[in-house]
């Protein structure tokens, strides 16, 4: 028997319509009828969903014949690898960011004109663009649960980040100007700190908050 007869027969024996479902399931009824006419495959997530719905077991959900088994689990396999890959590029591309404006503010003092001075560097940069930048970033991270337990190092590794920017000062010599920066500036790093962890907290708030709001659906 194929799956979306199986979940069309648990449906019946629930004695929920498809729009019901599809409320409980947060889909559209198209997509309900889609499934059991075998037009498409539900995900793991909603075949868990609908177990727990129609009050039948897992293996009673999937038990249709072995080529529709085989298909099934080609099917969840390649979805499971489409989100792990997108996944994994929506890290690297989020460490980029964080890496190529950290590396454009270390340089972007020796940018600047020369009548912006430290003033301009530290309100634009130092004290905007990066602090704003851990914050985003560490929050997306708690939200998205990125690198699970490991998302804590964010907190050393921005504070790091953030002191390595430096101290900028302003050097007149001979009617000439020097800029000059001092390394590292220890003092922003319980800044950068607070900044990481006041985002990772949102991030993970924001979540748990979105996972028992859909437990409570």
């Amino acid at each position: 028997m194929e799956i979306g007869t199986l979940i069309k027969n648990a449906r019946n024996e629930s004695k929920l319509t498809q729009e019901q479902t599809a409320e409980s399931l947060g889909v559209s009824r198209q997509t309900i009828s889609n499934w059991e006419n075998g037009k498409s495959y539900p995900d793991i997530i909603s075949v868990i969903k609908m177990s727990d719905l129609y009050s039948v077991s897992l293996d009673y959900l999937l038990k249709e014949e072995t080529s529709m088994k085989q298909t099934y689990k080609e099917y969840l396999e390649e979805s499971t690898n489409a989100v792990k890959s997108c996944e994994k590029k929506s890290k690297l591309i989020l460490i980029l960011v964080t890496l190529g404006i950290w590396a454009l503010s270390v340089a972007a003092f020796w940018l600047i004109e020369q009548g912006l001075g430290e003033t301009g560097y530290s309100t634009a940069i130092v004290w905007g663009a990066l602090p704003v930048t851990f914050f985003v970033v560490s929050a997306i991270i708690g939200q998205r649960n990125y690198f699970g337990r490991l998302k804590w190092l964010t907190l050393p590794c921005f504070g790091a980040m953030y002191a390595l920017t430096g101290t900028v000062t302003e050097i007149h010599a001979n009617n000439a100007f020097y800029r000059a920066v001092v390394w590292p500036d220890l003092t922003k790093l319980p800044i950068a700190l607070a900044i990481a962890l006041a985002g990772l907290c949102l991030g993970i708030f924001s979540r748990n908050k979105i996972r028992s709001a859909k437990k409570a659906a």
